[in-house]
């Protein structure tokens, strides 16, 4: 019913800047939630920021760096990265969950590595 494939990720050095997009399909809601989520290896997944029609959310430790956006139109999420650090570093994960069903639903994650 809900399809989401994340795009953008790649490495770069601490300090730089990453663009993501999660390209939405299917049944999408402008109202749902939606949000990103990341995981490290042999670490839990966690989350790292969240979006409403009326508000967002961030990590602590991502806040004043990060930037999640949509576009209902397009049926986009982003997460605008900058001053990255090497704990940024994991598999970045979109994530939408149904405000009529309670689905919820993950993409297939995109990497992003900091380093030098």
């Amino acid at each position: 019913q809900v399809q989401l494939v994340e795009s953008g990720g790649g490495l770069v050095q601490p300090g730089g800047s990453l663009r993501l997009s999660c390209a939405a399909s299917g049944s999408i809601s402008s109202i749902a939630a939606m949000g990103w989520y990341r995981q490290a290896p042999g670490q839990q997944r966690e989350l790292v920021a969240s979006i409403t029609r009326g508000s967002t959310n961030y990590k602590d430790s991502v806040k004043g760096r990060f930037t999640i956006s949509r576009d209902n139109a397009k049926k986009t999420l982003y997460l605008q990265m900058n001053s990255l650090k090497p704990e940024d570093t994991a598999v970045y994960y979109c994530n939408y969950r149904s405000p009529l069903s309670a689905n919820i639903y993950w993409g297939q994650g995109t990497q992003v590595t900091v380093s030098s």
